[in-house]
Parts: C-alpha cells; structure tokens; sequence
C-alpha cells in the first residue's frame, strides 16, 4: 500500500532549519530514537523524486527479511507481540503492559530479540504468565499461527525463546574456542550444522586459481536435507522470495524514471541478479554500480555484509537510498583525486600497495531511506563493494552519510558527556571547535582510502581470516584515516583549518576505545562486536606500546580516571605501526596473526575501570545507543492520475512507524 495525496491537498512545508526541527522521537531502556532531516530534497527535480520514492518503496519492502535472518523465530515473536499490543484489551496502564511495550520496541530496535549491538538476547521485563495471558486475550485470527497451529502451542513454542536465557543467548557468537556456527542464534545455516561442516563445504567450491572469485555463501541459507548439505537461494521464486518479488517491482519502476541510461543498467542488473541469485550477475551489477557516478540519487539494495556471520560470508539485507550532497561532497573529491598518493606514502610495505589505485570515488550524500540492517541503527558511513579483486581491478564507492551525523551531533549538544569523561576544558575546547569536522574527515579516510587501500596478495583467500575478519578489516580502514589525520597534506588540501585540529580526532578515539565505548558493555561482558573489538584493539596496541615513552596515560582526579594523551606525534607513529602490520596480516592470509591481536587487545574488558564508566554514565542519563525513524514520503497527483510532486513529512512517530511497516511490507511467511 502506498500514500497517496490529490493535488490540492495539504502536505508539509519545506524541511525545517537545525534550530526548529526536533530530533529525538523516543528514549527506552538504553535506547534513543532519533529523525533525521532531508535538506535539498524540495529542490530535486519531478524525475529525480519519483526516482527516490520507487528506490524508498524498494528499500522498505525487504522489511521481513532481516528479521528471518537474524532468528528463525523473529517474525513469529514480532508479529504475536504486536498482535497483543494492538488488541490487548487487559488494563494497559500497568506495569507488565509498559514493560512489554518496551520490550517491542526493543525487539524493533534489534531487528529480533537480540540487542542491535552487543547480539545479547534481550530480558524481558514482563513474566511468562502475563505472556500467556495476553496472547490468549485476544482473538486466535490476529496471531501469527502456522497451519493447525493452537494458540497453547504458539505460547508453548514462544516462551522459552522468549524467557529461558539458555536458549538463543547470542546472534552471532564470536567467542574463541566454540563452535560459531552451532553457538549462534542467527538463521544463516539450518539445524544441526557445524563450523566445521560450513568451512568443508565451501572451500571445496573455492579455486585459489580464480582471480575473480564470487563471493561464495553471500546471499544464501545452509540447510542439511537427507544430510546433504543444500544452499537455498535468496531470489524470486526461492528463499525470500515473495518479498524479493516486490524489490524487484518497485525497482522495475525505479528504472523506468533512472537519471540516464548507466545508473538504468545498473538497476536493471540488480534486477536480473534478484531474479537469478546468481552471484556472478552480482559481480557485473557491482561493477556497474561503482562505475556510475555521474549520477545524483543513488541507492545500496541487497544482500551486503557480512558481520551478522561468525563466519563473515553470508550477508543481511540492507537498503540506503540517497542523493549527492553536492556542497559537502567537495571535501571528499579532494580526498579520492588524490588516493594514489596516499597509497604512495602509506606506512606499509610497499608489496602490499596498490601499484595503481583505480576508481575510488567518494562523495557525501543525504540518506532519504534507511531499511533493512541500516534500520533502525545506521552506519555514518559506506564502502562498497566488498569484493577485494573488483576494489582492485575498479575501484569502490565511499559515502559519509552527513544528515545522519547532523542528527546524532545535534542531538548531543549540552547533554554532558564531554564534561564528565574529557580530560580539561585543553580537550573540550578542541572537540568543541574541531569533532564534528574531524570526526566526518575520518569517516571519509576510513570509508573512501582505508578500505579500498592495500592488496592481497596473489593466491590469498579473502576469507582466510575467518572469524577475525570483520574486525582486522575495521581497523586497517580505521587506523588508515587516523594515520592521515595528522598529515600535512590534510592542511594541504585544505581538509583541517589547522595542523591542531586532528587532536580532537585523536583524543576522541582513545578515550573511546579505552574507556567509553564500554557504556554498551554488560557488565561482567566481553567485547564481541567487530567495530567495538577494533576500537579497543588500536586504543590498547597504543597504549601497551607507548607506555616506555608514555604516549598515553590514564589520570586520577577525585576517584574517577580520565584519559591522558601526552604525545600526538609519537601516537601518530604507533597508529602507523600497527597499521604496517595489520596491512600485513590482511594482505598475507595470516589467521594465527590476526586471533593473535584481536584476542590480546580487543576482547577483554578491565572490568573496575568498566564498573566506573557505567556508574559516571549512569548519572547522565544518556542512552548509548541510537536508531531512527524514516522521513514519510508522499505521492501527490493530478485529477488525472499523474504524479506532480513527491512530499516528505517528518510526523511519524516510532511505534506507528513500525507498526505501519508490519502492515504495508510484511510479505514474508512467518517461517522461511
């Protein structure tokens, strides 16, 4: 279903300035819900619009998909959960009611009963009885039954994945020592598979001859039948079809209105691949894509990374749409006009360099959609593709999403976080004057140079790392941009006003990965989440090896510990060191390398230094984590049926979002 308003009708105003628009939507548990503005989109053009609307249409049908993915049961839980809150007829000002709402809003916000972040299954704050209770309040027709299904065996079949802490504890397990198949809650592989089995089975597909290897597993399902293993393909008419079959119409309409004939090849070929999951077709629609780039609006649509796999090879759905931030996008031309020299000056061997950097583009864009595994919780930032030889034989795009980084620096603005865990006003005053330019700088160097820096070497597997993977390719790109940083050359071209400025960078990530990025820890936790583990593993390297010359120190001021940098330069140095070697595990295969650091610097938690942090915290009451609702777009058209202008409207709040989504893109059988 989709909105629709005659000519005439009334319809929202242009988008509001900074200092009217109101940014957060929601807060629960350890939750912040935020909107995001569309600045510019009034002034695109009749084409243009219609072109985001269908490519926004696309995005927000693959809303089942990832909930499938992340656990066989989400759909089932999610569509009963909001079956009750819809029609529960019981006393909904009560405690257990509040605390199942939140509980729904949690399970919105983790895409499953998994939290987003740390994949940690949620407690719910309700008990199993007044689960029981409800469910059976309300009619059988409203509930997610599967054929013969009684609503006592839909409340028998949900409660322990609901309730019991040793079912489905995490998504995605990356501990050392098990088995990471079998120990993950994620519906990437079927019933009674092993890590064993999985690593078997496609590294018999793989030829180490192959220069231009598919990304074998990425956009399928693992299932034993009669003990064979079988791959089911996501595509039209396989698994996840029906809600692919709708990707695909609104992408057809997409095409029909493309901003010229390369960017409707590209959709096309996004087409032709969703009708085939043939991962070769998808090769041929990457190249495409990151070949255009004369146009405008652009979109991600598919099955894209691989985070949500211990193993990193099967991807989450996930769907941005967007147009070029022409101003902003200045800053990041004069980063990828000048990659190879970059690449030339890296701090890494010079066999692991790209001889030649090809095709790296970046620009900064307006995100107009968020959907999928960018939905609720979005990355500030892209590199696409992931594939290493098409990187280094066509390069890849590199976006910094800057409206969604508005939304999260105004949103924090005098919320007190500076002032408790910054060393001095020497600090505050630098990130006050300098992070939010720094911070989007090094989203560009990380998206646009990091990852697409470096080579492999020939005969390498991609996925030799394994489960270390995610995590060593985050750094590498994080530590490529910190490096730079503190180049001349960034003041050169005009990238920072001052050779001052990439302090507040620097600080910010140190004290980050030393200390508060441990707001989003559990107690008693270790850290599992690539990003998370990469942040520690550079902040720790650092700090172990420049204690002899203390480039780093932790201060004690009235019982609390503050972070102290004392030396840039020589911080500088060491960032550039241990990017040498991460390159070198990256570009050589080296598994035994990789566990190596990430186990000894990035897994591990202090955890007095953790239980202080929570507690400072805990007095500014802040949520640790973010999410956002979409913009609402509209269709306005004449007596005649033809379409005269798209409006966005920024209204919705989060529970009617999400509910509406269950309604209007919910194709998805409960079980896949």
């Amino acid at each position: 279903m989709t909105s629709m308003l005659m000519a005439g009708a009334t319809t929202s105003a242009s988008t509001p300035p900074v200092e009217n628009f109101k940014y957060t939507v929601d807060k629960f548990a350890d939750i912040e819900i935020l909107r995001y503005r569309v600045p510019d989109f009034e002034t695109l053009s009749l084409k243009q619009k219609e072109l985001i609307y269908f490519l926004n249409q696309a995005a927000l049908e693959g809303h089942d998909i990832l909930y499938d993915q992340n656990n066989k049961h989400n759909l089932c839980i999610r569509r009963t959960l909001e079956a009750v809150y819809i029609n529960y007829k019981g006393d909904r000002k009560s405690e257990e009611f509040a605390q199942f709402t939140t509980y729904l809003k949690r399970v919105w916000m983790g895409t499953g009963i998994h939290h987003h972040y740390s994949e940690d299954k949620f407690v719910p704050g309700f008990t199993a009885a007044f689960f029981k209770k409800a469910v059976k309040s309300i009619d059988a027709k409203k509930l997610p039954l599967s054929k013969g299904e009684t609503v006592d065996a839909l409340i028998t079949k949900l409660t322990p994945v609901l309730f019991d802490p040793t079912v489905y504890p995490k998504r995605t397990n990356q501990a050392a020592g098990v088995d990471l198949i079998k120990t993950s809650a994620n519906n990437y592989y079927g019933d009674n598979i092993t890590q064993a089995e999985v690593e078997a089975f496609y590294d018999k597909m793989k030829n180490p001859n192959d220069k231009e290897p598919v990304s074998y597993g990425l956009n399928s399902k693992l299932v034993k039948e009669k003990g064979v293993l079988v791959e089911k393909t996501y595509k039209v008419g396989g698994l996840y079809g029906k809600a692919i079959a709708r990707i695909v119409g609104w992408l057809e309409k997409a095409a029909t209105v493309a901003e010229n004939d390369k960017q409707k090849d590209v959709i096309n070929s996004l087409t032709e691949f969703y009708k085939t999951g043939s991962l070769k077709t998808y090769d041929e629609y990457s190249i495409k894509w990151v070949k255009d780039l004369a146009s405008q609006v652009d979109f991600v649509n598919g099955f894209t990374e691989t985070y949500g796999d211990p193993l990193g090879m099967k991807a989450s759905w996930e769907s941005i749409v967007n147009f070029k931030n022409i101003e902003a996008t200045k800053r990041t031309q004069i980063i990828s006009s000048n990659a190879q020299w970059f690449e030339d000056h890296s701090p890494i061997d010079a066999k692991f360099k790209k001889e030649t950097v090809k095709g790296v583009s970046a620009k900064v864009i307006t995100a107009t959609i968020l959907a999928g595994d960018c939905y609720p919780a979005t990355p500030i930032g892209v590199n696409l593709p992931n594939s290493n030889w098409i990187r280094h034989e066509y390069g890849s795009k590199s976006v910094t999403i800057e409206n969604i980084t508005e939304a999260y620096d105004q949103a924090s603005l005098g919320n007190g976080f500076a002032e408790e865990f910054m060393l001095s006003d020497v600090e505050r005053k630098r990130a006050k004057e300098f992070a939010s330019l720094t911070n989007n700088l090094h989203t560009d160097l990380h998206e646009c140079l990091g990852h697409g820096s470096g080579k492999l070497l020939p005969g390498v597997d991609p996925d030799a790392l394994k489960a270390y993977g995610s995590t060593i390719e985050e750094a590498r790109a994080d530590l490529f941009g910190l490096y730079y940083m503190a180049d001349p050359k960034i003041v050169e071209l005009g990238l920072l006003p001052d050779k001052e400025a990439f302090k507040a960078e620097y600080y910010s990530y140190i004290m980050n990965g030393l200390m508060t990025q441990l707001t989003r820890i559990q107690p008693g936790k270790d850290i599992e989440e690539a990003h998370m583990r990469n942040r520690q593993l550079i902040a720790s390297w650092a700090f172990e090896k420049g204690k002899a010359e203390n480039v780093i120190e932790f201060v004690t001021r009235d019982g609390e510990t503050f972070v102290k940098v004392n030396d840039y330069q020589k911080l500088r140095t060491l960032f550039g060191q241990l990017l040498a070697e991460i390159q070198r595990i990256k570009s050589t295969g080296d598994f035994e390398g990789g566990k190596n650091l990430v186990e000894t610097y990035g897994v591990k938690v202090n955890h007095a230094l953790h239980a202080e942090v929570l507690e400072r915290y805990k007095k500014l009451n802040l949520a640790p984590y973010r999410g956002f609702v979409n913009p609402v777009y509209t269709l306005v058209k004449n007596t005649k049926g033809e379409i005269t202008d798209v409006k966005i409207s920024y209204n919705e709040n989060y529970i009617d979002q999400h509910l509406r989504y269950s309604k209007e893109y919910s194709s998805l059988p409960t079980y896949n």
